[in-house]
């Protein structure tokens, strides 16, 4: 399930919702992977733009591989400003045991940073300046493609 949420996510409620699924599945593991924006030089928080069809299509590829391990993902990400201090990512990944949802943990987080169609703007002065020198190319995106 991917959830896309105006402003910080409410983590609590979140995990709260994902882990009594988990239990009502009788899933022993719960990995989670919390994104809070930090505080860097004058950046007073960050804003996001997703472009959601090509999210839920990445999104989709993810859930079945982790439903051929018998994990179950879930993920919710802000759009909008985020102020410091608030999460703006929020990924469990839930199964029967630990070892499938380990194996796919750090894998889903990293391809989500480099893959994921999300552009991240700093705050700074009220102001949204495209954060370019922390972004990374799309796969097929540009005038080229």
């Amino acid at each position: 399930m991917l959830k896309i949420i105006q402003g910080a996510l409410d983590t609590s409620e979140l995990l709260k919702a994902y882990q009594e699924e988990a239990c009502i599945k009788n899933f022993g593991a719960f990995c989670v992977f919390v994104g809070i924006v930090r505080k860097e030089g004058n950046v007073q928080g960050l804003s996001f733009d997703i472009y959601e069809a090509l999210l839920k299509t990445w999104f989709e590829k993810w859930c079945h591989k982790a439903k051929d391990l018998g994990v179950v993902l879930k993920m919710a990400h802000s759009v909008g400003d985020v102020l410091i201090g608030q999460s703006s990512f929020l990924c469990v990944l839930m199964g029967k045991n630990r070892k499938n949802a380990l194996e796919l943990y750090e894998n889903f987080i990293e391809d989500f940073k480099r893959n994921a169609p999300i552009w991240k703007y700093d705050l700074i002065d009220n102001k949204r300046i495209y954060a370019k020198e922390r972004s990374h190319p799309l796969k097929g995106s540009g005038l080229l493609a």
